[in-house]
């Protein structure tokens, strides 16, 4: 079954809560500060800063605008590949979303391996091992609830 916008929605935040989450916590100690200035909690707030306004931004803007995009097409999905290049322009706009990111201890390349990382991890999670763990899953119209 195609997902609904409400499965849609269900399923973003739940692969970041699960996923994200728990990737961001880990990663973020490993990612390079900007000019070797900052501490490691100001990393942590500009990368759960990132984490919390990908799932904002995405449950109000993007989901809605992948399912209306979904409507114009015969099958009313997306081949799997786009859900993984949906990235690129949700990274650009988070990247301009994120308030004084320039003065924070992340750089650029910091930002895109968070980035770009969590979304891999959750995208390969959401296209196999979700099917295990919740079963029904595909009949629900990607509903978690």
């Amino acid at each position: 079954m195609t997902p609904t916008l409400i499965g849609r929605i269900q399923t973003r935040l739940f692969l970041l809560l699960v996923i994200g989450l728990p990737w961001t916590i880990l990663v973020t100690p490993l990612l390079p500060r900007h000019l070797g200035v900052g501490t490691l909690g100001g990393l942590y707030a500009t990368t759960l800063t990132a984490w919390f306004l990908v799932g904002l931004l995405g449950c109000c803007i993007w989901e809605p605008l992948y399912h209306l995009g979904q409507q114009f097409r015969w099958e009313k999905d997306w081949p799997i590949l786009f859900g993984l290049l949906t990235s690129i322009p949700e990274a650009l706009v988070l990247w301009s979303a994120l308030p004084a990111y320039d003065t924070s201890p992340a750089s650029g390349w910091t930002f895109c391996f968070h980035f770009f990382s969590t979304w891999i991890v959750m995208w390969l999670f959401a296209i196999g091992p979700i099917k295990i763990f919740l079963i029904r899953y595909r009949f629900r119209g990607g509903r978690i609830l």
